[in-house]
């Protein structure tokens, strides 16, 4: 096997250009696959990291009816819907699937926020528990975030993020000021914002009210024990978990959903239930579209393997007749059927294992320029480079056999007395 892989090395650098034409197609197959898997990879990785975040894997559990979020201030009847204490959060925070959770309120409000004569229109308001902030992936730039005792005196105090800020204040100091909610006064204790350098590639005015809709107005979030001084003292909660890792996140939304709707004791179709917002099977959908459109360039750029293929019978069957003779004297020594065969099959082999490589190289480069130019992310799939390596040396195999049973099926004495 060595000494037919010395042959084949030589064989091929004595015939440079020759060598490099027939590696042409198999270079250029293997380098369109590679640039594709790996630009629909990236592709891939930004949707589920668009879709899903930047690794914080949370899941929220809310309220529906119908299929469609609810808000309980708004005139839902959620009278069969449990209040969330602390036996249900210990027993979400038992499942496997679960890391850590948080409960809180939440209402969209389009006018009631108000500092002095600057307002907030379409703003959000969360009752928060004394995990939200942190497990949503909040961190405090200036005041503090909430206390114990803010819980347990029921203080009205508002902790506020950098767009609610900057509306109700212009840029003055905001701590320790007094923002109205709906009527009620509420210090102003602290500013938050994102923990993480996350941000979701905006293609569309859709995408953009997808990913920053909510919170383009502001977010303001209170204790959660002060929110019956703003909405109804029976007003149930939802949920945030937080997954062990991103392909846990249906697991645990799930599983938290269907625990939460066992204390639930309604079964009609427009009852309010709780359910999981299934962001990762979003992002497998849109992969799978991904991938479908992926499969079919992927079967296109592989005709220029059988073309490749092609090329390499081609011209085995030139190298096979240029060395009739050498095969003859081979054979006319003792050389065996087989020996023969191996010989010309290892070079066919060798000579797209080489081209392969070529095109793994030029296909990594080729899929950095495309990121370039088309602005498109671009993530490296190694299996994808390990199965083009071995499929041009099966291309090699495949395509040589012709030759190679060929030169093995020469009569010595016609190969001797070939001119």
């Amino acid at each position: 096997m060595i000494e037919n892989i010395r042959l084949s090395f030589q064989g091929i650098f004595g015939h440079k250009m020759r060598s490099f034409l027939t590696m042409l197609g198999i270079i250029i197959g293997i380098a369109a696959i590679i640039a594709i898997v790996s630009t629909i990879k990236g592709t891939n990785d930004q949707i589920k990291q668009n879709l899903v975040g930047s690794g914080n894997n949370i899941v929220r559990v809310n309220l529906t009816s119908g299929g469609m979020e609810v808000n309980p201030s708004e005139g839902f009847d959620v009278s069969k819907v449990p209040l969330i204490d602390d036996t249900i959060m210990n027993k979400i925070l038992e499942q496997d699937s679960v890391i850590d959770a948080a409960k809180y309120h939440r209402a969209n409000v389009w006018q009631g926020v108000n500092h002095g004569k600057s307002s907030l229109v379409g703003c959000n308001i969360i009752g928060a528990d004394n995990k939200y902030i942190n497990l949503l992936g909040y961190t405090i730039t200036e005041g503090r975030g909430f206390e114990e005792k803010d819980f347990t005196e029921f203080k009205n105090v508002v902790i506020l993020d950098q767009a609610s800020a900057y509306s109700l204040f212009e840029g003055a100091n905001p701590l320790n000021e007094t923002v109205e909610i709906m009527g009620t006064p509420f210090v102003v204790i602290g500013i938050v914002e994102k923990m993480d350098d996350f941000e979701p590639v905006i293609n569309s005015i859709d995408e953009w009210d997808t990913y920053y809709g909510d919170e383009s107005s502001g977010i303001l979030v209170v204790p959660d024990t002060c929110w019956p001084v703003l909405y109804q003292y029976d007003e149930p909660y939802q949920v945030l978990v937080k997954a062990v890792e991103t392909e846990a996140m249906t697991d645990a939304g799930k599983s938290t959903q269907d625990l939460l709707n066992g204390y639930i004791n309604d079964n009609s179709e427009d009852s309010v239930k709780y359910k999981s917002e299934d962001t990762l099977e979003k992002a497998k959908e849109l992969q799978k579209l991904s991938s479908a459109t992926s499969k079919q360039l992927i079967w296109i750029a592989s005709i220029s393997l059988i073309v490749g293929g092609i090329g390499v019978m081609n011209i085995m069957l030139v190298s096979v007749t240029e060395r009739t003779r050498e095969i003859g004297l081979k054979k006319a020594l003792g050389a065996r059927k087989r020996s023969i065969l191996g010989q010309f099959l290892t070079e066919a082999a060798v000579l797209t294992s080489i081209g392969g490589f070529i095109g793994v190289g030029a296909g990594i480069g080729l899929a950095y320029f495309i990121s370039k130019v088309a602005e498109v992310p671009v993530a490296i799939s190694v299996p994808a480079i390990i199965i083009s390596v071995i499929f041009s040396m099966m291309i090699g195999i495949i395509f040589g056999l012709i030759p190679s049973v060929k030169a093995s099926n020469l009569n010595p004495i016609d190969a001797l007395r070939y001119e």
